[in-house]
């Protein structure tokens, strides 16, 4: 099931990051943009166009006006279409940390800007009765995380784990839910829970659950960013010059992003910045350690 989850999603965005026409010359305002057509742009878990049109509107015109091209949005309707997508069919890609990974070891994609999320942290909690008292305490326990691949809900807590010195293949056990809630966790089921800081905190609220019902036995350093992927077939310099609009014009289109539902709860307090590709090295650690080093290769 681990390895189907991670071929789908090498599937989809192999195929979403790849080429443009390559006769690109400078002009006399020294701009390659300006001698683009336009560029097709394409959100991570975005599958409906009409979707698109309506929450996107606002962030397609103000990247529009940033980087003076036409942005035409190219969905991705399921795994099997992907498969059959053409070449040439996305230059511009907004993934989330895991997907980025996966994307750049496939496609050599480049990381344009990244959009920082403040607080965006993974937890683990357990109950206020266990006698679990730290991470190491969780040895031959089972927790229960989130969708296999999340960054927030299941790589960050597989890498507190690992730094606590736990064997992630043999130490632990580990159960995934879609869901939210804290079933597993009430019912013994798991000793533990994990998803990030936000759901954690929404979670509590929903249930009318006081925190000193669940206590949060660790808390990750901040994870790594959602990234603005370019790709590899895209000149460099082309790929520079959106760059530097984007981060010279970084409170436009954050508010551009902060227009979209559901957006505002993930990048409030958040700004742009310039994406180094080593900061997604945490993801390929992780990856290698369940080991899935292949498709970080």
């Amino acid at each position: 099931m681990l390895r189907r989850y991670f071929i789908g999603y090498i599937l989809l965005f192999v195929a979403g990051c790849t080429t443009v026409t390559n006769n690109q010359l400078r002009n006399s305002n020294n701009s390659l943009l300006k001698d683009q057509e336009k560029l097709r742009f394409a959100v991570s878990g975005i599958q409906s166009l009409a979707n698109w049109q309506r929450d996107y509107a606002p962030f397609r015109i103000a990247l529009e006006e940033v980087l003076e091209t036409k942005i035409e949005f190219v969905p991705i309707d399921s795994l099997m279409e992907a498969t059959a997508l053409q070449l040439a069919l996305v230059d511009i890609v907004l993934a989330g940390p895991s997907e980025y990974a996966i994307i750049k070891a496939r496609t050599n994609a480049m990381p344009i800007v990244a959009v920082t999320r403040p607080t965006y942290r993974a937890v683990i909690v357990v109950r206020k009765d266990s006698e679990i008292k730290s991470l190491a305490d969780l040895k031959d326990k089972t927790i229960e995380l989130g969708k296999i691949g999340s960054t927030g809900s299941y790589l960050g807590q597989i890498k507190m784990l690992m730094d606590a010195g736990l064997n992630i293949q043999s130490d632990v056990n580990i159960l995934n839910s879609k869901e939210y809630d804290f079933k597993a966790l009430k019912n013994g089921e798991a000793d533990a829970w994990g998803r990030t800081s936000h759901r954690y905190e929404k979670t509590m609220q929903q249930e009318g659950i006081y925190q000193n019902d669940y206590l949060l036995l660790a808390e990750s350093p901040r994870l790594p960013n959602d990234v603005f992927i370019a790709s590899s077939k895209l000149e460099p310099m082309l790929v520079a010059e959106i760059r530097e609009r984007m981060l010279k014009n970084k409170e436009k289109m954050l508010q551009a992003i902060l227009s979209i539902p559901p957006l505002p709860s993930k990048y409030e307090g958040g700004t742009l910045v310039a994406a180094e590709d080593s900061d997604y090295d945490m993801i390929r650690e992780v990856y290698k350690a369940i080991g899935e080093e292949n498709f970080i290769k």
